[in-house]
């Protein structure tokens, strides 16, 4: 499972067509009035047919229509009708057509999770984000890390832990206090969640190409969770985390403000 490519390849300048437009929209009012507002203005085709997909909302969207168009090609293009809107673009209409001709494209490459559950059958899911594992009672979690086959932490007991890629750093990463990564990096951050033992473990950085292996110890009475983006897996006995090597989405940026400047601005805002 292991693999040189990078999680997310350098920008490029946007060379797709952008005369069919497809608009999707979050569940907000806000939203759902862009959407007619821009579908009116610009007409709209089923996203399937669309050269580029315009998402309306805020992250979560972002992050659903990235799940959803996973691997088809089509570039994403979000424009913030919601609230923190870090994956998004600033919404205006009068020059959409300019900006998306203009627009910045990155391709990522979301981490697989693969989880054997208690009763031992496996499941796996796509993160772009993070994989993020949560003690599900109140005890803490007990977990065994591996790295490529090679036990690293024998026990490390918190409340859970995230392995997140640079895209995701500055989300559930960063408010656990895992570090921020450059959104080219071909790193991923493994930061744990409220450690206990040891105490001033801070978490590892690791190579894109890594498989991180965990055992949930004692999973039975300290049952955990995992989860990739939306989707949750429960009480997990083990979990193998690397980055996919077929999957991959595309997202588009205002050339003036890509991904490498939010990043860079998260780095010095705390």
């Amino acid at each position: 499972m292991n693999h040189p490519t990078p999680s997310i390849e350098a920008s490029q300048t946007a060379s797709v067509p952008v005369e069919k437009l497809a608009f999707v929209a979050s569940e907000t009012e806000e939203a759902r009035l862009a959407k007619d507002s821009l579908t009116a203005r610009f007409g709209t085709v089923a996203p399937e047919e669309a050269d580029v997909i315009v998402a309306l909302g805020g992250d979560g969207l972002m992050l659903q229509t990235l799940h959803a168009f996973m691997g088809s090609g089509k570039p994403i293009y979000g424009m913030n009708r919601g609230s923190v809107g870090f994956l998004m673009n600033e919404y205006r209409e009068n020059d959409l057509i300019s900006r998306l001709t203009n627009a910045d494209m990155t391709t990522i490459r979301p981490l697989e999770l693969v989880a054997i559950d208690e009763d031992g059958k496996e499941h796996s899911a796509l993160a772009i984000n993070e994989v993020s594992l949560l003690r599900q009672t109140s005890q803490a979690a007990r977990l065994k890390i591996s790295v490529d086959g090679r036990v690293r932490l024998e026990e490390l007991v918190c409340d859970g832990c995230i392995v997140a890629t640079p895209a995701g750093s500055t989300a559930y990463n960063l408010s656990a206090h895992g570090p921020i990564l450059p959104i080219t990096a071909q790193l991923l951050a493994l930061t744990p969640i409220s450690a206990f033992r040891p105490r001033r473990w801070r978490g590892a950085l690791l190579p894109n190409r890594a498989q991180v292996d965990i055992d949930i110890l004692d999973h039975q009475k300290r049952p955990v969770s995992a989860s990739a983006d939306h989707t949750e897996i429960r009480r997990v006995s083990r979990v193998s985390i690397c980055e996919s090597q077929k999957a991959e989405g595309v997202i588009m940026f205002d050339s003036d403000h890509g991904w490498d400047e939010r990043i860079l601005t998260e780095m010095f805002r705390y």
